[in-house]
């Protein structure tokens, strides 16, 4: 029994050190690693699943080792000691980029606050003062991206624009001719658009969109409903946001494109991006010349454009956008209805400039300090009567954000001076402005989101306004499968303008301006649902609005001569001003959905129902404006289709548009007061041949649709071009 026990003991003892000795060198290695471990958060704490970490030995031996973000936001590495370059990507999020030295048996921990990329398709900055994931904005939201521009060979901002939800296009005559756009129902000068952050309208909200290119755009943010409570004057129905690329790789990228057409149409030029260091920047110039289809028709457009950045940590940042665009454009005028003009012509520049920094404070203050320069001139000539405009916006914002897990809040301050040239008023014109802002967000539960502003503005013309805005976007429903997420969204704002210059400072003596005019007011309401389908394949999204638009500016004739008119004129040329008079409403929905039919295969449409009204019209003059009609080029149905393949090297893209009947004028009085609808389709091909090297081609009006933007102007034909471009991209 004793030598059993012995035998049994001495088994135990060598098996013991066999298993010692293969576990010897493993705790040694074990002992020689580093591990490397962290947690991730949003800009409002919440933890970030999901984020892939990569760590790279410096100098690069050819792998890397990786790990994913749980639920908890927590990550996990095993490292060799070394030095090494730590990338951490999310969707949605920027791209975080460190560089660690671990030791021996350290054990290193990162804390990391990402933020989210203002660029990326499901981020939105300007619905609110710091970006938020699109699904949580109340308000109703449009984002283009670079590759939607790309398929669809697209070089104008208003054709691209017509084709979204809520708007309509105004347009007299071919490429060159002065644009206007109406969303959801409002006046052409009721949507703010920037550049960048810097305001392109003119004071009082005009903007001609006639020469606005999409060189080097990467992404455009279109936001439905009264953004006064942010943005101040202009955003009367909605905001446009136009954002430049940054460059974003290593090996510089460069781009270079020339086409073709008929109309003798001829468009070339070049980009050039990339990262150097804490250096990022993006330069690009472009040129179009095309002679049209009629007399007097021709169009030359130049645009150059640039953003430049620097990083001085990861919590502090500096960037400069600068876009400029020069155009010269014949305008012949109605030729529908008349003989074309053969010596007028218009000539735009216009300039904006945007110097803006940002850096965070602690785990929870965030701060940016904003700089704007806009310059707009038009030069218009004819043999009666030329004029020339010349106008100037500088600003200064500068806001601080205090974030903590499920709430933010911003509070901002905002100074702008405004000044402007008319020849027929003949004078300098200053208009000195000033704001402060509150916006907050609250998220009581992981599915509600809750939102709430106000803006106090401070005009040197109308005095002070307070305009607030509230909303709120739930999660109905989280799900996969054939009947996935369901989200609800509603907002209230309410939105003001700024008289124009000529409206508030004419000289005229017997038609003069008038000093106290109010701003003209709205009051918007939103309210839509958004639903996934076919385990996220498809979403559908309604929206209802209720837009109603008053104090509206008229020109109204007096029946008494004012000071200083002589009784001659007046009774020879009549005299009078503009008041605070007309009343109108907006009051339909758009309707869109988008689906992904096969992997290579997407669908898009959408489709506006905007039956407009005339509420009251004291001094209309013109028979389109009086009470009870619709909107001034402004349709009730209007709608778009579209298909994009994409099969190996090649891309296809067909759209088709349409536009039903919408009151209109021809303003020589003869009593024309409606425009027919029309359906306009177009195509775009592209082909990479190799090395960087594509073809692609642009057929737009396929059909040769004959059709008016606007009365009496004559849209353009069918159009083609055919290009090369030439790309080297590094990834």
């Amino acid at each position: 029994m004793k030598t059993s026990v012995r035998v049994l003991s001495f088994l135990f003892s060598v098996a013991s050190l066999i298993l010692l000795s293969f576990a010897l060198p493993a705790t040694a290695q074990t002992q020689t690693s580093a591990i490397l471990s962290g947690t991730l958060t949003d800009p409002r704490g919440a933890s970030i699943a999901g984020a892939q970490i990569t760590a790279e030995s410096i100098p690069s031996a050819g792998t890397a080792t990786h790990s994913i973000s749980a639920n908890d936001g927590q990550f996990t590495l095993a490292l060799e000691p070394g030095r090494y370059h730590v990338t951490i990507t999310r969707e949605s999020f920027a791209r975080v980029e460190q560089e660690i030295i671990v030791s021996a048996g350290e054990i290193r921990e990162l804390h990391v606050r990402m933020a989210l990329e203002p660029l990326s398709s499901k981020v939105v900055v300007t619905a609110q003062t710091s970006p938020l994931d699109a699904e949580s904005s109340p308000a109703p939201v449009t984002i283009l991206t670079r590759e939607a521009i790309e398929q669809r060979n697209a070089t104008s901002l208003p054709n691209l624009l017509a084709t979204l939800p809520g708007f309509s296009l105004g347009r007299s005559g071919p490429e060159g001719g002065l644009t206007s756009l109406f969303l959801d129902g409002g006046n052409s000068n009721y949507t703010k658009v920037l550049i960048d952050g810097t305001p392109a309208n003119s004071p009082g909200g005009l903007i001609d969109f006639s020469n606005v290119t999409l060189d080097n755009i990467e992404k455009i943010e279109v936001v439905h409903g009264a953004e006064s409570a942010l943005y101040g004057s202009d955003a009367m129905a909605g905001v446009i946001q136009i954002f430049t690329r940054r460059g974003t790789t290593r090996i510089p990228e460069f781009t270079a494109f020339a086409e073709g057409g008929n109309f003798a149409t001829g468009r070339g030029g070049a980009e050039f991006s990339g990262l150097l260091g804490r250096f990022d920047y993006s330069a690009a110039a472009s040129d179009l010349e095309t002679a049209g289809q009629g007399p007097n028709d021709g169009f030359r457009n130049r645009t150059l454009s640039g953003n430049f950045g620097w990083r001085f940590s990861d919590a502090a940042r500096v960037s400069l956008a600068l876009r400029d665009n020069v155009s010269d454009a014949g305008t012949p005028g109605q030729t529908l209805l008349q003989p074309p003009n053969l010596t007028d012509s218009i000539a735009l520049h216009n300039f904006n400039a945007s110097l803006h920094a940002e850096f965070f404070t602690g785990s929870h203050w965030h701060h940016q300090l904003s700089g704007t320069e806009s310059y707009n001139r038009e030069l218009n000539i004819n043999p009666f009567f030329p004029t020339f405009y010349q106008f100037n916006r500088s600003s200064f914002i500068g806001q601080s954000t205090y974030q903590i897990k499920g709430f933010g809040v911003t509070a901002g301050y905002e100074y702008e001076v405004e000044n402007g040239f008319i020849s027929f008023i003949g004078m300098h014109m200053r208009r000195n402005n000033q704001a402060g802002f509150l916006d907050a967000r609250w998220q009581p539960i992981a599915r509600l989101t809750l939102h709430a502003g106000a803006r106090a503005e401070d005009n040197a013309n109308f005095g002070t306004r307070v305009v607030p805005r509230v909303g709120a976007a739930y999660a109905l429903r989280i799900a996969q499968g054939a009947f996935g997420d369901t989200r609800l969204r509603a907002s209230y704002g309410q939105g003001i303008v700024e008289p124009r210059f000529d409206q508030s400072f004419g000289t005229d003596p017997c038609f003069p301006g008038n000093p106290n005019l109010l701003p003209e007011q709205s009051r918007t309401l939103h309210a839509g649902v958004e639903q996934k389908l076919a385990s996220d394949r498809v979403r559908v999204t309604i929206d209802y609005f209720d837009n109603r638009f008053r104090d509206i500016v008229s020109f109204g004739f007096l029946s008494t001569p004012p000071p200083g008119c002589p009784l001659s004129e007046f009774n020879s040329f009549g005299a009078g001003t503009y008041f605070n008079t007309d009343l109108a409403r907006a009051r339909g929905g758009n309707l869109s959905a988008e689906a992904r039919l096969a992997r290579w295969l997407t669908a898009a449409g959408n489709y506006t129902y905007d039956p407009t009204r005339v509420l009251a019209a004291p001094n209309a003059y013109d028979p389109a404006e009086i009470p009870g009609n619709r909107l001034l080029r402004r349709p009730v149905n209007s709608g778009n289709l579209m298909l994009n393949a994409a099969f190996k090297r090649m891309n296809w893209n067909i759209s088709g548009y349409f536009t039903g009947r919408r009151t209109d004028s021809d303003f020589l009085g003869l009593g024309l007061t409606s425009n027919p609808g029309y359906a306009r389709f177009d195509f775009a091909g592209s082909y990479n041949l190799a090395h960087g090297v594509s073809f692609y081609a642009r057929v737009a009006n396929l059909a040769d649709k004959k059709y008016q933007d606007a009365l009496g102007y004559p849209a353009l034909g069918r159009e083609f071009r055919i290009g090369i471009k030439y790309t080297t991209r590094h990834e």
